[in-house]
């Protein structure tokens, strides 16, 4: 059942407008900060309107995966607590923290952002690569917030130095082997009305959500479809034209 503020949404969709006077494809103030936890290899902080994400880069050494010994383990995980929001609940991950998670996991391996073949150390050995993504405050729209912040993350990241068969956290051998910076563009669809950068109303009065996430040059390399519904094909080449656009002010924010 809808709440009185999400049939506003709606009601406003229709008119082709937003609650928030924004544009249809206007995104909400982007702040990004990079190194804030000391103790990480990388980390950022991004603020995307009232949505704030942290992310934090650790790094380990251990075994190939059997299937591919010749790259490095990049992982990400997501953690969303009551502190973000009411609605999130304490333990296990739920199916949201869980989508957020291989969401950016998916646009930073598919664009290839990181040479995992370059953290292969030896035959025995490779560098494992954590990203956890911690929401502080919840107002939608988390998955380009946290592509940001990893991002963000990983690209600041200074590798601690491998000596003699251990890891010297204390000293750094220099920064990962990043050779994209993707970017993710969240749309959805309300009452026919596409718009980017949903806020936490707006993705609950929504009938579809589609996550296009694009290399350096435009090149999309993942989709995420989300919603009960589906985009017709023009929708759907709007929603990549969007993306196209919005990535360009995004990685502006991002450098």
């Amino acid at each position: 059942m809808m709440t009185i503020s999400e049939e506003y949404v709606r009601e406003f969709a229709e008119k082709g407008l937003r609650l928030d006077k924004r544009k249809a494809d206007e995104f909400r103030n982007v702040e990004i900060e990079t190194g804030i936890i000391k103790s990480a290899e990388g980390s950022a902080q991004v603020r995307l309107g009232n949505t704030t994400v942290i992310a934090g880069v650790k790094m380990s050494v251990g075994e190939p995966f059997s299937d591919k010994p010749d790259e490095g383990v990049l992982m990400v995980g997501a953690e969303l607590t009551p502190i973000a929001d009411p609605d999130f609940e304490p333990g296990p991950p739920g199916i949201q923290s869980i989508e957020v998670a291989r969401v950016v996991d998916r646009t930073i391996r598919e664009s290839k952002m990181i040479d995992v073949k370059a953290l292969k150390i030896n035959d025995e050995a490779v560098w494992i690569v954590n990203v956890d993504l911690h929401v502080m405050n919840f107002d939608g729209n988390l998955i380009d917030a946290g592509n940001l912040a990893a991002v963000a993350a990983l690209a600041t990241a200074k590798m601690p130095k491998y000596e003699d068969g251990k890891v010297n956290y204390d000293e750094r051998s220099g920064a990962l082997p990043v050779t994209t910076m993707p970017i993710s563009v969240t749309t959805v669809k309300i009452n026919g009305m596409l718009i980017v950068d949903p806020t936490k109303e707006e993705e609950n009065a929504a009938d579809a959500r589609l996550t296009v996430s694009v290399k350096n040059g435009g090149n999309v390399c993942s989709l995420q479809k989300g919603g009960v519904e589906g985009f017709t094909v023009e929708e759907l080449h709007k929603a990549l034209q969007l993306a196209g656009d919005k990535q360009e002010n995004l990685r502006a924010a991002l450098k």
